[in-house]
């Protein structure tokens, strides 16, 4: 029992640092580590194949839970990030924010910040936000282990400071916590993720989420 245990420790933990491999590259980008375009190539898109991997891989085996966590926490997170841009969204339209980040982060992917954004590029940055915030549900439902929902809440608010400190803030010139930009630019990333962490632990909480993620693990939907 024992090695079991110790092994899905060690398992989640590496789980875990696979999926925040996509979340920290943009901040790696940010703090002259390589550009998002290189690093989706040499760091995000083989993360995320190796994720798929593990997933097909331990919803087979004794450790299913652990793949019923990655389904789970990638399906809450990826909803709970429409909650996010509501409020994101809703702040940039408003002048809250200094530009429209996913579609800045389109235009790193594509290499292309000089000649701004295109249809594609635009599509590809929400694509990687959207699975950013999966990434952070793997995250949280992987290192919660059986803990309350409900500290969803506090974690996604967590995040929004991570961001608040970040390199990020500084590339965009607003500064720590937006000083340079006023107390709007704060205020608006605090209630985004906020609302992430909300909708996350109601999502986490519903049973058809948590059903369909264990049918998943269990293989009885086709994939």
């Amino acid at each position: 029992m024992a090695k079991i245990l110790r092994a899905d420790l060690a398992l989640r933990g590496l789980l875990a640092v696979l999926a925040a491999i996509a979340p920290t590259a943009f901040t790696a980008s940010q703090s002259g580590y390589g550009t998002l375009h290189d690093l989706a190539f040499f760091a995000i898109i083989p993360a995320a194949v190796l994720l798929g991997l593990a997933w097909a891989f331990l919803r087979n085996s004794r450790f299913n839970e652990l793949a019923s966590s990655i389904s789970n926490g990638a399906l809450a997170g990826a909803l709970a990030t429409i909650a996010l841009e509501a409020v994101r969204y809703s702040g940039f339209r408003m002048g809250f924010m200094p530009g429209n980040l996913p579609e800045l982060m389109g235009v790193l992917l594509f290499d292309r910040f000089a000649l701004g954004p295109t249809t594609a590029s635009t599509v590809a940055g929400f694509t990687y936000h959207f699975w950013n915030g999966a990434c952070f549900g793997i995250i949280f439902v992987l290192g919660r282990y059986r803990l309350a929902n409900w500290l969803a809440v506090p974690y996604g608010v967590a995040v929004g400071v991570g961001f608040l400190v970040s390199p990020v803030v500084q590339g965009l010139g607003v500064g720590l916590f937006g000083v340079n930009f006023g107390w709007h630019f704060a205020a608006t990333v605090l209630l985004a993720h906020l609302a992430l962490g909300a909708a996350m632990a109601s999502l986490l909480g519903r049973n058809w989420t948590l059903a369909w993620s264990r049918r998943r693990a269990c293989g009885a939907v086709a994939p």
